[in-house]
């Protein structure tokens, strides 16, 4: 009968403090997305045209470049739960739901996402750019992002107005440092007015886990690696950068087409249908 007393008490006990374990759960906490830019797996140093220090890539056709300047924009921001159900982060609202990652400012390259509800995921998806419906320089309903993505060290605004750049790079390349700008962003077609969507740049990421993020007494870290090693070496195409004289696979400032940017976006945000990572790969998930 003694034995049996201790015996309840502890399942008594047990009891309780998993009640109490229960009680103590918030409901929702954060998640921190943690942006790693690199070449191949070398976190990427910016540098001018006579830089030491820069990070050197040499593409599959072996060409070497590096980057002076390198931003891009991330919105659309989507959890999946093990279960599949999808929760969205403010996917409406770019104030609170979009970034501009910016590789020249370290505060940039983590974006906290509050609010997140207790549970376990096993996917993330995000957009690499800005959705079209979103895509209007709407200054009045989103006037943070609207001021970030404009101001003079970002310069994300499309200068003609019609939207945001979603990837801006400037750097050189070859070992004569030719200059090396690429800008992509989407583009319209039509008057002033009645605008259609001419070329889409936005693309969605779909990333699997290697690890279950658990949100609940703890927020985790989900760190992300953008390779722009895809830029010119990615699963869609293999690009050689030339000169003004020729604009196929142009990147340099004075001449740009909507059909050759879509080549480097489809390397780096993926062609939308059979590669939806393009750059991007999970590191690790801390919890």
């Amino acid at each position: 009968m003694k034995n049996l007393k201790i015996y309840a008490l502890s399942a008594l006990a047990l009891l309780a403090l998993v009640s109490c374990s229960d009680d103590d759960m918030p409901v929702a906490n954060e998640v921190t997305l943690e942006f790693t830019n690199t070449f191949s797996g070398t976190t990427i140093v910016l540098g001018d045209a006579t830089s030491t220090e820069a990070t050197v890539n040499t593409s599959d056709a072996g060409q070497e470049h590096h980057f002076e300047e390198l931003k891009y924009v991330i919105s659309n921001i989507r959890l999946i739960k093990t279960d599949g159900t999808e929760i969205p982060y403010n996917t409406n609202n770019l104030d609170t739901g979009a970034t501009v990652i910016d590789q020249s400012k370290e505060e940039t390259l983590q974006y906290i996402l509050s609010d997140i509800p207790t549970d376990e995921y096993s996917q993330i998806k995000f957009g690499l750019g800005v959705r079209s419906d979103l895509n209007t320089l709407d200054q009045v309903s989103f006037p943070e992002f609207y001021a970030t993505a404009g101001a003079n060290d970002t310069q994300m605004h499309w200068e003609w107005g019609t939207g945001y750049r979603f990837t801006k790079i400037e750097g050189f390349y070859d070992a004569d440092n030719k200059e090396l700008s690429f800008h992509s962003g989407s583009t319209v077609e039509g008057e002033e007015g009645s605008y259609t969507q001419g070329v889409d740049a936005y693309r969605d990421i779909t990333l699997d886990l290697p690890t279950t993020a658990i949100v609940g007494s703890n927020g985790p870290t989900i760190k992300i690696e953008a390779d722009f090693d895809y830029l010119l070496s990615g699963n869609s195409y293999t690009i050689t950068l030339v000169t003004t004289d020729d604009i196929t696979n142009n990147a340099t400032p004075s001449a740009h087409t909507a059909t050759e940017m879509e080549k480097f976006v489809d390397n780096i945000g993926g062609n939308g249908s059979t590669d939806l990572t393009g750059m991007f790969s999970i590191i690790e998930v801390e919890n």
